[in-house]
């Protein structure tokens, strides 16, 4: 079993800055992926971006170049640097665990930690 604990999360302006910290309860190998999800009231969970094996990384379009997503596997923690916030990045952001192979499909992760919210004002 692997516990996921989501922090960092709060209120800031638009243009603001935030850095999401996810803690695993236990090693998680470095080729399995781990990513950070998204859900606005209303809306479907939707996937923001993805670490997987070999330092790769994947972002939806709306966060690229504004979203920095890093693992430190030595501190089990997932990471998501998040700069230049909108308004429409307020949601309520999870950290999400899963085998290598894995898309923005939510069915592809096994583990998902409890949520952290991000509200950003205009």
């Amino acid at each position: 079993q692997l516990t996921l604990v989501e922090s960092g999360g709060g209120s800031v302006q638009a243009g603001g800055s935030l850095r999401l910290s996810c803690a695993a309860s236990r090693y998680s190998p470095s080729n399995n992926c781990m990513a950070w999800f998204r859900q606005a009231p209303g809306k479907e969970r939707e996937g923001v971006a993805i670490s997987r094996g070999g330092g790769i990384t994947n972002y939806r379009d709306s966060v690229k170049g504004r979203f920095t997503i890093s693992r430190d596997n030595a501190k089990n923690t997932l990471y998501l640097q998040m700069n230049n916030l909108r308004p429409e990045d307020t949601a309520m952001y999870y950290c999400a665990a899963g085998p290598p192979f894995c898309d923005w499909s939510t069915w592809r992760y096994n583990y998902w930690g409890q949520g952290t919210q991000v509200t950003v004002s205009s």
